[in-house]
């Protein structure tokens, strides 16, 4: 995941984002659909594209 690469924790990313951290948290294990908006939010806030974002992750 691009977040723990940057060595990010949630809650840093949710604060680059303007997102709260249990809603961060809750994206990444799956329990939430995330709207077009807050995929670009996170993106902008990791400095990748936010169709990166979407692409299923290399094993």
């Amino acid at each position: 995941m691009t977040r723990e690469q940057l060595g990010l924790s949630q809650e840093a990313l949710a604060d680059a984002a303007g997102l709260h951290r249990t809603y961060v948290g809750s994206v990444e294990r799956g329990e939430r659909n995330i709207s077009i908006d807050n995929i670009e939010r996170l993106a902008l806030a990791l400095g990748v594209s936010p169709a990166s974002l979407l692409e299923k992750p290399k094993k």
